[in-house]
């Protein structure tokens, strides 16, 4: 297997579609991966929370002094941290909102993903993504389907990784290569519950859900 891309690099690539590169989940994408950063820093000793300490936003989130990461797009994320100890759901958003690009970025220079532009009647550009090292993410698949079908039991960082697929509701997505079931939901759960950047990522995408269901059901009744 390659040298393995950050957690929010792998995520997103298990997130997307290989024949489409759609993201199913894309209105909540900027949570996940947000929440994808939190959890490698968190991982690498450059951030800490408060466990007992939950307010309005969630868990608190502390930068440890002293300890940025070299890798430019988590220490962006550190410094987001830095600035002010704040609940984890609030950092979800600031950080996870100016990920999209950057991170798709980093995977087409890769060479793990394929950037396509076309033009649509002539006048409208379009941009689209499509899975370029198949190999790679197969390999990504084979680790997740290994703990959630065959019991394996996970490393920290593909522990973590399942939590989040958990979390932004993901996983059924995954069918071909992981069937669906109670067994892996449960076993799904137990992951998201064990991360607090998972269990944070949950928590915002079933309020944007509500959200969108709330605004849809006063729509129709208007």
């Amino acid at each position: 297997m390659p040298s393995k891309l950050l957690i929010v690099e792998d995520l997103t690539l298990l997130l997307m579609d290989d024949a489409s590169g759609a993201i199913p989940t894309a209105g909540t994408l900027y949570y996940t991966q947000g929440g994808a950063a939190l959890v490698e820093l968190g991982l690498a000793g450059h951030v800490r929370v408060d466990e007992g300490d939950q307010g309005l936003t969630g868990i608190r989130v502390h930068a440890v002094v002293g300890r940025p990461p070299e890798d430019p797009l988590l220490r962006d994320a550190y410094k987001k941290v830095s600035e002010k100890v704040r609940g984890v759901q609030t950092l979800l958003i600031e950080i996870g909102t100016g990920l999209r690009e950057p991170v798709f970025d980093r995977l087409v220079e890769r060479g793990t993903l394929r950037r396509e532009t076309k033009k649509t009647l002539g006048l409208f550009r379009t941009t689209s993504h499509t899975i370029a090292d198949s190999a790679y993410k197969k390999a990504l698949l084979e680790q997740v389907r290994a703990v959630l079908i065959d019991g394996a039991e996970p490393d920290a960082r593909t522990a973590s990784l399942i939590g989040l697929l958990s979390a932004s509701g993901s996983l059924p997505n995954l069918h071909r290569a992981v069937p669906w079931s109670g067994k892996v939901y449960h076993r799904a759960k137990e992951l998201e519950r064990a991360s607090w950047g998972a269990e944070a990522v949950n928590s915002a995408v079933l309020r944007t859900v509500a959200a969108i269901a709330a605004g849809s059901a006063a729509a129709v009744s208007s």
